[in-house]
Parts: structure tokens; C-alpha cells; sequence
């Protein structure tokens, strides 16, 4: 009897331990990939999923990295976002041989939890000017305190080793995942994201406002980001020398589809490679010297279809076109510069292609109309009978009827001057002899 109402408690209690499981939900961790060059579509990625996190209730956020650096202002506008989070967020570089170099390193120092997979290095955040150029020591000094007591600010909230973060900065000091741990830079290494959970399942961070917050994430879902149809488009586009070549190719279809009305696809397909290169460029720095010799370039092209330049306007125009891509995005970091090779590669052969193309619209212009109606002014041709009110040409081999403001005899060379549906005005050559009348076997 005992037995059996243990067993049955025993039972119960199993039912109860179920339900309650089944009741809890599953946690949830939203992964966001940064495997590129950090751009404001970055920004916008991190943002929305920071935003879409919070919606769902998720226990924790991971950014993996991967990652050259980018660009100062979207990195610090990434770290405001991580920063000002609800939901807890772990930085990760990964996979392994993977790094969160310059911009990267700041985003993972950022993290409530900095993480590192074997194989990975991370470091010289060292500040660089935007397009290369020189700063003179007091700018210089003023940008590298910056950035460094941006750092300094939140590895000492996170925990971190505060100093040697600010070395990274000044010095461009750089880590491997051994060194970083040893030396207080990042919390945990881990070889991949599921055993990177199940080694902070449990483990208490402090946020950023000083409250301790324990990470439940026992068997816990990892769902990646989804990226907008938007960010689906652009993310590949983000590439300079591709927007560039997008946006000049776009430029010729368009060229072509107003040298020739009616062909419809150039203008179509042109039409949307120039939107896609512009929305692509305007997420970048422009630098508005370059996009001024871009233009100077264009006009260059075009008026030496009109203007007699031996060459010097082309030339001119190739030059300054490529010189205006290498110069259009204001960025040092290479990966977010537009090439020599790709400038002069898109620049030659756009140049030649426009500047014949012009030269060949110029003189379908100038050239007088050849068919119809209208191609029959100024033809000469032999009036067959007299011409007064009415009489018959020879015209363009072709016998019509004509009549004149002047009595013309058979045989005289005429000019026609106007058409009349079917009726030729004309009227007779000067400088002529008169013609000898017709014998009486000839006819018309």
C-alpha cells in the first residue's frame, strides 16, 4: 500500500517537474554576424537586432566577429547601441584564424561577456585619419586621447584591463586569445558559439549601469539575425569599386537608351544599376573633391564629341575620372577604397566608348534626313514632260508628278523644293542649256 503511494507521488511529481519545464520557455540568443568592414549598414544591422532581441525576449545577444576594422563613427555609433542595450551581449571573434582587428577590437571590448575562439588575434585600434591625410601633432594627439578614453571608459565598466586596452589604441599593440585572457582583455575562449553558451550558462555580468544580471542559458536556441530585403541588397554593394562599376555601367545603358530612343532595356537595366551604385555610395564617406572630378570628367567626354580637341578633352576627361574614383570614398581603411586598377579599368574603356558613341550621335544630327517624303528635297532630277500647273519628274528613279511657278520645258534638269503628299514642287537648275524638244517615238 505504501508502495504504491510512493510510486504514485513519485509519478506526480514528474508530471508537475514537466509541466513546469514545458511552462518556462526555451531561451533564445540572437547571433549577428560582422564578417566584413564595419559601414553604417553595419550600424543598421546591430541596431535592428538589438531592437528585434528585445522584442522577443531573448536571453542574450552574440556579435561574432570578423572583422579588418572600418570606420570610426559607425564603430562608435555599434557601441552606443551595445551600450544602451536591454538584453545582455556577448562579443565573440570567430571562427578560428578569424580577428577583430582596429574597429573590431573596440566592438569587443564593448561586450558584457568578450569572448575569443582559438587561432584569433585582436588589437592595434590605433585611430586613422580619414583619406589619408597628414594631421599635425595637436589633431593627431587630440583624435588618439579620444578614441582612448573612449576605450579606457568602457573596458573599467566592463571589468577589463583598462590600461593595457588604451596600449592597443596608442600603440597598436595586438593580442592573440591566450594573451587577451591572461591579460584580463576578454572573459572567456571558447572553439565554437555552442560551447561558448554552455560556458556562460550561469555566469553573472555586470551591465553597464552597475547591475548584476545572471545569464540563464541552459540548452539555449541560437537564431541568427535575418537580415531586410534592404540589407540583402545593399550588403554586397557595400564594396566601393563594385558601386563604382555598378554606377558608371548604369550610366552608359542610360547614355545609350537617350542616343536611341525605343530600345527600352539599356535605359531600364541602366536606370537601376545607377540607383542600386548611388545607394550604395551615399552609405559611404564621400570625399566631394573626387565626385567633382567624376563630373569634370563626364563633361570632358561630352563636349569632345562638339568640340574640335585633338584628343586633349578625352584624355582630360579619362584623367580626371580616374583620378575622381580613387579619390570618392573618404576612407584610409583599404577595403573601402576604390582601386588605380579598378578606376582605370572602368574609366578607359567608358571614356572610349562614350566619347564614339557621342561622335556618332552628332553626326546622325547634322546629317540631313535620306528617306521618306523629306529625304526628297534638294534631289535633282529630269522633268520628263513640260511643268507648269501640272507635269512628271524623273526624281531618285522614280517617275512623280510635279508642278512649278514657272513654265519648265521637257528635258531641263530640275531641283525639288518642296513635297505635297505625292506632288513635287519645282524648279529648274540654273546655268543650263535648253533642252532639245523630244522626238515624236519618245514618250513619258
Amino acid at each position: 500500500m505504501i508502495s504504491s503511494r510512493l510510486g504514485l507521488l513519485l509519478a506526480l511529481a514528474i508530471l508537475v517537474a514537466g509541466a513546469a519545464s514545458a511552462a518556462e520557455p526555451q531561451p533564445r540568443v540572437l547571433q549577428i554576424d560582422l564578417d566584413a568592414v564595419i559601414h553604417p549598414l553595419s550600424v543598421e544591422i546591430v541596431q535592428d537586432g538589438l531592437m528585434q532581441a528585445a522584442e522577443q525576449d531573448a536571453s542574450a545577444v552574440l556579435i561574432r566577429l570578423d572583422t579588418p576594422g572600418g570606420l570610426l563613427a559607425a564603430t562608435q555609433q555599434i557601441i552606443q547601441a551595445i551600450v544602451a542595450s536591454e538584453i545582455p551581449v556577448i562579443t565573440y571573434v570567430a571562427p578560428s584564424g578569424g580577428r577583430a582587428a582596429s574597429a573590431g577590437f573596440l566592438i569587443l571590448m564593448a561586450g558584457d561577456v568578450a569572448a575569443m575562439a582559438p587561432g584569433t588575434n585582436t588589437g592595434a585600434a590605433h585611430p586613422v585619419p580619414l583619406g589619408g591625410q597628414e594631421m599635425d601633432e595637436i589633431t593627431k594627439q587630440k583624435a588618439e586621447n579620444d578614441v582612448a578614453a573612449s576605450v579606457r571608459a568602457v573596458t573599467e565598466k566592463r571589468g577589463r584591463n583598462a590600461e593595457l586596452a588604451e596600449e592597443a589604441v596608442l600603440e597598436s599593440k595586438a593580442f592573440t586569445e591566450e594573451e587577451a585572457l591572461e591579460h584580463n582583455l576578454i572573459d572567456v575562449i571558447a572553439a565554437d558559439t555552442e560551447r561558448l553558451i554552455e560556458q556562460l550558462d550561469g555566469r553573472t555580468v555586470i551591465r553597464f549601469d552597475g547591475e548584476q544580471e545572471t545569464l540563464r542559458l541552459e540548452q539555449a536556441v541560437i537564431e541568427p539575425y535575418e537580415l531586410s530585403l534592404r540589407q540583402r541588397v545593399l550588403l554586397p554593394l557595400i564594396d566601393p569599386s563594385l558601386a563604382f562599376v555598378l554606377l558608371m555601367l548604369g550610366a552608359l545603358g542610360v547614355y545609350v537608351e537617350f542616343s536611341n530612343p525605343g530600345l527600352i532595356l539599356p535605359g531600364v537595366i541602366g536606370g537601376v544599376m545607377v540607383i542600386l551604385g548611388l545607394m550604395a555610395l551615399s552609405l559611404l564617406p564621400i570625399n566631394w573633391a573626387g565626385a567633382a572630378l567624376l563630373l569634370l570628367g563626364v563633361a570632358c567626354l561630352a563636349l569632345e564629341a562638339f568640340i574640335i580637341s585633338h584628343g586633349v578633352l578625352a584624355i582630360g576627361g579619362t584623367v580626371a575620372m580616374t583620378l575622381g574614383a580613387v579619390m570618392l570614398i573618404d576612407a584610409e581603411v583599404p577595403q573601402l577604397q576604390i582601386g588605380w586598377g579598378v578606376a582605370l579599368a572602368v574609366s578607359v574603356p567608358f571614356a572610349l566608348i562614350t566619347v564614339f558613341l557621342l561622335q556618332l550621335a552628332v553626326r546622325a544630327f547634322r546629317y540631313k534626313v535620306a528617306t521618306g517624303s523629306e529625304g526628297m528635297i534638294g534631289e535633282v532630277g529630269v522633268a520628263k514632260t513640260a511643268i507648269g500647273e501640272q507635269g512628271r519628274v524623273f526624281v531618285h528613279g522614280e517617275l512623280w508628278r510635279a508642278h512649278s511657278s514657272s513654265t519648265i520645258p521637257a528635258g531641263v534638269r530640275v531641283r525639288v523644293t518642296a513635297v505635297e503628299g505625292l506632288l513635287l514642287e519645282v524648279q529648274p537648275l540654273e546655268n543650263q542649256h535648253r533642252p532639245t524638244p523630244p522626238s515624236a517615238g519618245e514618250h513619258s
